[in-house]
């Protein structure tokens, strides 16, 4: 391939990249659906992926580089391809004479000359953040949440950590699962004989792990579509599962104390996975938080009386702040006094409150809060 010919198609890389980031901003589409459904050429799926993951994340930072050189708000296309060439400029390390040629061969005739006066000016900016919501590239009020729930050193770090592209762990059966969703599985500790409900089970990644030949396992979610992932799930890891039933888990279809174990893996803010969905910190928003706190509340009341005397109820998310960890907790131990917390003594956790929490710089997987309990 001459030259010239590798520039073009690098160009069709950034300008491939700049549609899909387009999709992502404007019409609000999910990054990793978005990469999923595309036809990328073999040669660039690579680069394009990192790209579109890398910007989606560092959005907010990279606007900062470039808004000092930008007197007019571009048109959406153009200031992706400036995100695109500012990214590898700044995050990526690309030498300034590629990364500034290669992304200008991806702008329209039109736009090529503002492109490549833009990128030449940030190339030799030495960044000067305002604050580290800015530099981290997370909405302030995240940010300030997390600072205020887990202090600023440790929030910061998780914030760092999420920056970097997740590790991808798959499990001896096949499915793939982050490490700390898999040791919320192993806190639930299943006997031979006994009933355990997974309550938010879908996709299934912890109702098939928790599945045995000694252990009966029913898996239920509120949302027939991920109820129907868990089922296929668990048929691809040839899991057994007593059933699977799509049933809303603060009215659910059981008699009471019908279980000896109960997980609820309860719907959070999700603020503990933002490494593997780039585009979520964009998404959630304050008022979430508190509108899933009280979803949480009621599945955890109703897991207790699902569970029966001398039984278990675990609560996970996969989150990190106060309202959804250890305010829920609290909650327990204002309205259930007779739930007593089991301590998780296992290494990979801290103790958090009467829980315990993993921290995506303690071990480089997601954020995780669980909490056990043992009913009287």
């Amino acid at each position: 391939m001459s030259r010239a010919q590798s520039a073009r198609a690098s160009g069709n890389a950034r300008s491939i990249a700049a549609q899909l980031l387009n999709r992502i901003e404007r019409d609000g589409a999910y990054a990793n659906l978005v990469l999923a459904s595309a036809d990328l050429p073999e040669r660039d799926a690579g680069l394009i992926t990192e790209l579109v993951y890398g910007v989606t994340r560092m959005r907010r930072a990279l606007d900062h580089l470039i808004d000092g050189f930008v007197s007019d708000p571009p048109e959406l296309t153009t200031r992706n391809l400036l995100r695109i060439g500012t990214y590898q400029l700044h995050m990526m390390d690309t030498p300034a004479y590629a990364a500034v040629s290669e992304t200008v061969e991806a702008a329209s005739r039109r736009q090529r000359g503002f492109v490549n006066a833009v990128l030449r000016r940030v190339a030799d900016v030495q960044p000067a953040w305002p604050t580290e919501a800015v530099r981290l590239s997370y909405p302030d009020w995240l940010v300030e949440q997390l600072e205020a729930d887990l202090g600023g050193s440790e929030a910061h770090a998780a914030l760092e950590q999420m920056n970097q592209p997740s590790p991808v762990t798959t499990r001896p059966d096949g499915y793939v699962q982050d490490l700390a969703s898999q040791w919320v599985a192993e806190l639930v500790d299943p006997q031979p004989g006994e009933r355990v409900l997974d309550m938010c089970a879908g996709p299934g990644g912890k109702s098939t792990a928790l599945a045995g030949s000694s252990v009966t396992v029913v898996a239920a979610d509120h949302r027939r579509h991920r109820a129907s992932l868990v089922a296929a799930n668990a048929a691809k890891t040839s899991a057994t599962l007593a059933g699977v039933i799509a049933g809303d888990g603060r009215h659910p279809p059981f008699r009471p104390h019908s279980f000896d174990r109960v997980l609820v893996d309860a719907p959070c803010s999700g603020l503990g996975v933002l490494g593997r969905r780039a585009d979520a910190r964009w998404r959630v928003k304050p008022d979430d938080v508190e509108e899933l706190a009280h979803l949480q509340a009621e599945l955890v009341r109703a897991a207790f009386s699902l569970v029966r005397p001398g039984g278990v109820v675990v609560y996970s998310v996969c989150t990190m702040t106060k309202a959804e960890t250890v305010d829920i907790d609290d909650m327990v131990a204002r309205e259930l006094p007779d739930a007593v917390p089991f301590p998780i003594s296992d290494a990979r956790w801290r103790p958090r409150g009467r829980g315990a929490l993993v921290l995506p710089q303690d071990h480089n997987t997601d954020a995780m809060f669980a909490v056990k309990y043992k009913t009287s």
